[in-house]
């Protein structure tokens, strides 16, 4: 286990922010959006897969990032829940495909069975498929009619550029390819983690934003915002790989060592990768502080992804 010690404290300006009651409000109205979002009908077995891995519980840091995005520029969660769904979609859609024998290879995903060690492996797949399809879907019936349809399209095009070979698909295609190698730099690895990790938190924090009509530098901003998250959790997932068991992670622990990956904490130690961790945040925060409390949220959010423990 992680000791949050090891990582930088929470802020003062932000210590009067309850992050935890935020977080817990927040995740509910995302589960029960998205147990709406998916009835069981006919060929109930798909469904009841999709069901499986997408209501399989999880922190929702995608989905309420988008929220906390829209809300800070002035949009309601309305306006963003749809597309808080749809983020959440593709990243179920993503760990579902990434369990798969052919890729990460794990039997556990939050605690639970992997959806093909439950459904097969061709279901799985088709599970994948099935949620991702949905997620661009959901965003175009679903977003209020109050949401200028320009915002909902261009949510759309950067959902599927996060999404494909310009993004998660190419990140990870290059990760596959980079496995068992030593001589791996650290330009490869920040280009696998750009686009395998923190191009989807990218997309759900500016996603959120351009629903509620941020401008193009606030737009800017908040891009800046999540790509630096995007690689301050990748790193500390990297950490957490080492030093946290199965039953923290909810997911086989020390897979990386075992697959011969290069990681952060292989390139740098555990010490400089938290350092790197931390600075990535403050950075983030850097870039919000012209929204002053209304920033609160993502800031706080921020913060917890490097003291997290799983």
């Amino acid at each position: 286990m992680v000791a949050t010690d090891k990582f930088q404290k929470t802020p003062p300006e932000e210590a009067n922010f309850n992050l935890a009651a935020y977080l817990k409000e927040r995740q509910k109205l995302c589960d029960t959006a998205l147990d709406r979002a998916i009835p069981v009908v006919y060929p109930e077995t798909i469904y009841e897969s999709m069901r499986y891995s997408l209501l399989a519980g999880g922190k929702r840091v995608r989905p309420v990032l988008c929220l906390a995005s829209c809300e800070m520029m002035g949009g309601t969660i309305e306006m963003a829940m749809p597309t808080a769904c749809a983020v959440e979609m593709i990243h179920t859609m993503s760990l579902i495909h990434d369990d798969l024998p052919s890729m990460d290879n794990d039997d556990y995903r939050r605690g639970k069975l992997t959806n093909h060690k439950v459904y097969g492996e061709d279901v799985a797949i088709l599970a994948g498929d099935g949620l991702l399809a949905l997620a661009f879907e959901y965003v175009a019936l679903h977003t209020p009619a109050s949401v200028p349809r320009d915002r909902v399209l261009q949510v759309v095009v950067r959902l599927g550029r996060a999404l494909g070979a310009a993004g998660l698909v190419g990140g990870q295609v290059v990760d596959l390819e980079c496995e068992g190698k030593s001589d791996i730099s650290l330009e490869t690895l920040n280009f696998i983690h750009e686009h395998k990790t923190a191009a989807l938190l990218e997309a759900c924090v500016v996603c959120g934003g351009i629903v509620a009509g941020a401008s193009s530098e606030d737009v800017q901003r908040l891009s800046r915002y999540a790509q630096n998250i995007g690689l301050a959790f990748q790193i500390v997932d990297d950490i957490l790989d080492i030093t946290a068991t199965q039953e923290q992670l909810g997911k086989t622990a020390g897979k990386d060592e075992k697959a011969k990956k290069v990681t952060y904490p292989s390139l740098w130690g555990i010490e400089q990768s938290r350092s790197k961790a931390q600075e990535l945040i403050k950075a983030a925060c850097a870039e919000l502080e012209t929204f002053g409390e209304r920033a609160k949220p993502l800031q706080a959010i921020a913060h917890f992804i490097i003291s997290r423990n799983n």
